[in-house]
Parts: C-alpha cells; sequence; structure tokens
C-alpha cells in the first residue's frame, strides 16, 4: 500500500494556535474515554475499493473489517477469524471456502450475508470502478478478463455462494497465501444499496454503513475525524469509547502537541529531531516490512533509453541518505525488503558514478549541456524534500546535469500519478500481506499501482509462477530471476531504503500495538 509520511522541521507555535482556535470545541469529548492521534492528510478517500494509500486505510480498517483479520502475535503475520470464522481450501489450493459468521451486523442494523463481499468483489473488480487494486483479485479464475472488459458477466468469475451461505472462491492456479489477500482492506463488503442511494456521497458520517469497531462519526475534512466505539460490533469491544483524529499536516506542530499533552501517539517524527527524541521515555521503534523509492517513467525523454536509467541508479549513494535521516533505515539495492523471502543485498547496483557516467556518454550525451530537463516529483514532506535534495546534488556531482525537483499535497500527488506525467516519483509501499509476492506483484504489467509505464512479459511470468510454488527455495530463485530483470537488466526502479518506524507515545496508553505491517488497530489501545 502507498505510504505516506509528513514530517516538517520547524515547531510552528503561530499553527499551534490557530489548530487551537479551529479545534477548540473538542472539549466535548471527554478525556478519559478519548485516545487523541494525528494523521498527516486529509485520507484521499473512504471508498475501500478504490483506496490505496495508508492513510485512507488507516480510517477503514477501524470503521470495517474483512473475512480474516491480521494476527500479529504470529510471525512475521498470521490470519484469524473476522466476517468468515473458518476457511478451508482444496490440498491444491485452487478452491476455497469460507464459512460466515451468523449474526453480524451493519451499523444500519441490516444483517452481513455472504453477498455483500461478493457484491464487493464485482465493484473491486468492475472496469468501471477504475480501482488501482483490482490486481488483487486477479489469481481468481476470470477476474482479470472481467476487469478487463472482455467478459461482463460476473458469473463467470470464480466466485459464487454455495446452498450453506458459504463463499467459494475458484483460483487459476493454487495458492497458498491467498487468505491474505482476503484481509486486505480493498475486498472488504460493501452495501451496494447505500452506494446507490448516495453516489459518491455515500461515504459520507450520515450516509456511511459499516460493521467494524467503530463507526464514523465526524469528518470535518483537512481537520479531524471523530471514531466512536460500536457497541453492537460482533467481535471483542474497543476499549477506548471515542478515538479523535486530529488532520495535522506540521509534523513538527503535531510533535509540540504531543509535548504539551494534547495528543496520545504520533509516529511521523521529525527525522532532524530523531536523535533528540530516542532519548524519551516515550520513545518506541519497530521494524516495518516497507520500501521507499524512486520509479522512473520510461515513457518520458530520456528515460526511454535504458542507458540513462542505469546511470541514475549507480548515481546514488543510498547510504549517503539513511546517513541522513538518522531513522535505522536499510540501504536497499532489490525490490524485496529485508527480513523477507527474496531479500538479496547483491541484487541492483552498486553506487559507480564512473559507470554511470560511462553510460551517460553512450546514451549519447558526452556532452551534457543536452541532457534534457528532468523533474523529480514528491508529495510535500520535509523528509521527502530532504531525499530528493540529496539525490539533486548527487546527480550534479556524479553525473553533471541540473535536476529540478517538484513537490505537490498528497492527495493532489497520487492523482497527478495517475496522468503519468511525471518522469521521477517518490514513493514509499508498506506490505500490505507479509509475502513477497505483494511487492513483486506491484510492478506487473497489469498493476494499475505501477506508474512506470514498464511492463515485462517474462518478468509477470516469473511473478506469476513463483507465487503458485510452495518451496521456498524455488520461490526464492524465481523472485531473484525477477528483481534483476526489473533493476539491473531493466532499471524502471530506483531502491532507496527499507524503512523502520518511530513513535512517541504517552505515559497514560498501558498498550498500543506496533506491528511489521505498520497496521494500527485502535480497538486495542488500551488506557492505564
Amino acid at each position: 500500500m502507498k505510504l505516506h509520511l509528513l514530517k516538517v522541521l520547524l515547531l510552528s507555535l503561530s499553527l499551534v494556535s490557530c489548530f487551537k482556535k479551529k479545534q477548540s470545541d473538542h472539549s466535548t469529548l471527554p478525556l478519559k474515554e478519548t485516545f487523541r492521534f494525528n494523521i498527516g492528510s486529509e485520507p484521499p478517500t473512504l471508498d475501500w475499493n478504490k483506496a490505496t494509500d495508508t492513510t485512507s486505510s488507516l480510517i477503514v480498517d477501524n470503521i470495517m473489517d474483512g473475512l480474516l483479520n491480521y494476527d500479529f502475535s504470529k510471525k512475521p503475520a498470521g490470519l484469524k477469524p473476522a466476517l468468515a470464522k473458518k476457511w478451508s481450501s482444496t490440498p491444491d489450493g485452487k478452491i476455497w471456502t469460507f464459512t460466515m459468521r451468523k449474526g453480524v451486523k451493519w451499523s444500519d442494523g441490516k444483517e452481513f450475508r455472504a453477498s455483500h463481499i461478493k457484491d464487493g468483489w464485482e465493484r473491486l473488480l468492475n472496469p468501471k470502478t477504475a480501482s488501482e487494486y483490482a490486481y488483487f483479485l486477479y489469481p481468481i479464475k476470470n477476474a482479470r478478463a472481467y476487469s478487463e472488459g472482455k467478459i461482463k458477466d460476473f458469473s463467470q468469475v470464480g466466485v459464487s455462494i454455495n446452498e450453506q451461505g458459504q463463499l467459494v472462491v475458484e483460483l487459476k492456479k493454487g495458492k497458498s497465501y491467498f487468505p491474505y489477500f482476503v484481509s486486505h482492506t480493498s475486498t472488504y463488503p460493501i452495501r451496494k444499496d447505500i452506494i446507490e442511494k448516495y453516489g459518491s456521497r455515500w461515504t459520507d458520517p450520515q450516509n456511511i454503513v459499516t460493521l467494524g469497531a467503530y463507526n464514523l462519526k465526524v469528518w470535518e475534512h483537512d481537520k479531524r475525524i471523530v471514531l466512536e466505539r460500536n457497541t453492537d460490533y460482533y467481535n471483542q469491544a474497543a476499549k477506548i469509547k471515542n478515538i479523535l483524529i486530529h488532520i495535522i499536516p506540521e509534523s513538527g506542530t503535531a510533535l509540540n502537541l504531543f509535548e504539551r499533552g494534547k495528543l496520545d501517539a504520533i509516529g511521523d517524527l521529525p527525522s532532524r529531531e530523531l536523535p533528540v527524541l530516542r532519548k524519551k521515555k516515550e520513545y518506541r521503534s519497530h521494524p516495518i516490512m516497507s520500501i521507499y523509492y524512486y520509479g522512473i517513467n520510461i515513457k518520458k525523454k530520456p528515460f526511454d533509453d535504458v542507458r540513462v536509467r542505469k546511470a541514475f541508479n549507480m548515481a546514488i549513494d543510498r547510504k549517503q541518505i539513511t546517513n541522513l535521516l538518522k531513522g535505522d533505515q536499510v540501504p536497499l539495492r532489490g525490490w524485496v525488503p529485508i527480513d523477507l523471502l527474496g531479500y538479496d543485498p547483491s541484487i541492483g547496483f552498486q553506487f559507480n558514478p564512473e559507470k554511470a557516467q560511462a553510460l551517460m556518454d553512450e546514451a549519447g550525451y558526452r556532452d551534457r549541456s543536452t541532457f534534457p530537463r528532468v523533474t523529480i516529483s514528491y508529495n510535500t514532506h520535509e523528509d521527502h524534500k530532504r531525499v530528493a535534495a540529496k539525490v539533486q546534488a548527487q546527480l550534479k556531482k556524479h553525473l553533471h546535469i541540473q535536476v529540478e525537483l517538484a513537490n505537490e499535497e498528497w492527495k493532489t500527488y497520487l492523482q497527478s500519478l495517475k496522468t503519468g506525467r511525471q518522469q521521477i516519483y517518490r514513493m514509499g509501499w508498506v506490505a500490505d500481506y507479509p509475502d513477497p509476492d505483494n511487492f513483486m506483484t506491484l510492478m506487473t504489467s497489469y498493476s494499475e499501482n505501477n506508474h512506470t509505464g514498464w511492463g515485462n512479459d517474462p518478468y509477470d511470468s516469473l511473478v506469476e509462477k513463483a507465487g503458485t510454488l510452495l518451496d521456498e527455495k524455488e520461490r526464492l530463485k524465481l523472485y531473484v530471476e525477477a528483481q534483476k530483470i526489473l533493476i539491473e537488466e531493466e532499471s524502471a526502479v530506483i531502491p532507496i531504503y527499507s524503512a523502520q518506524s518511530h513513535w512517541l507515545i504517552s505515559d497514560r496508553i498501558a498498550v498500543f500495538p506496533l506491528n511489521i505491517m505498520g497496521k494500527i488497530s485502535f480497538k486495542e489501545v488500551e488506557f492505564k
């Protein structure tokens, strides 16, 4: 899932003052019943069939449930029952059967049924929805053909409900980890009647119907979101009644509010402040399966020449970037993050400015003054700016070229990515499920989250074949081969590092579970 961070260098007292004036009505929520949190931007959407970023999914994951939930008591992460009380498969992993819980009710009192899952998957795959996560269901028989408009009748897709009311899913080929897919935000059930009634406004608090641990009570755009405990939740009830989520773009402002006791937890810590913040008793850190990278639009000159793409890859010293951020990031040249099957530090390009310059010469740019104008795009964030400026300086020093920088607010930035106008774009990806397949399928030719314009049939075949294998050694071989195509042969992306999460958690919090996927489950948070 697209990872968004917002950080800033300076603490702004004027912004804090403005914040207090705008949020003065928060006193109506009793402090002893309210957990106070912040996010760095307005969620682009709460339509879970369309959401692609961590900001949106944070809210959706706390007001909705899927067939299964992640179990972080297992390493790296297992699964536990949610809307489905049990699940099973045929020995070849090709047909999966999910048995629904009885008596689960939506927030308007209507009973949940397996058909609501089927409706959600039909909408996710429907070409009219234009979901960037449709490819998640492509392992299902005829799902891709339906998503691409080659099949019009959804009954031909391998999703059905049997006489016992169970959801039966037929895959093209067996996948042992398919249940992880049905834990993902994009695959949650929908209420078709609500969407048809309210159209694009169906996610407004007064219209939305959900079945998670919390209900969406307030959504003041660009200001705050309030979640209220769902007293009819089918599973273990949330321990805290209210979740007050401030929308604070400036991480320095959020830090100031935390230190004044106005926030209970913040996870967007300014990197410049980390050496000092690490010493605080409230500081926590946790590994997270993620990658930070630059995508290259291969359809835009001069990056239609693979030699230029390779030169850029070789001219960036990743260690300098991780030293700059001081956040325990691990420099990354391959496409799979550390501690996950497929991670191999030998994959990718070593920092080699001499070879990079030679490739530029071979590409016809011996006279660097003839090199076209190049812009690196990133979403507004102090650390993204710092990284981009460092890369800009390295390219100037090692390739003797000028590179410009451009930034946009997160929601606008995501829309811009869809237009394909960027030459080089910054992006992060945090695991949707704890398997290398999640990172490898990101760059397939049919992935709507692949904004490089690059597609490669041998790469697609290797990734798809690896996803059907049970032997880890065989899977590893294919993932290594595929990564070499993506990075060493084609250089469609520039991996930079694998990240670590950093938090400040108030003393009044007894439990704030951190996990390898960066999932924040408010129902598990406890006060002392």
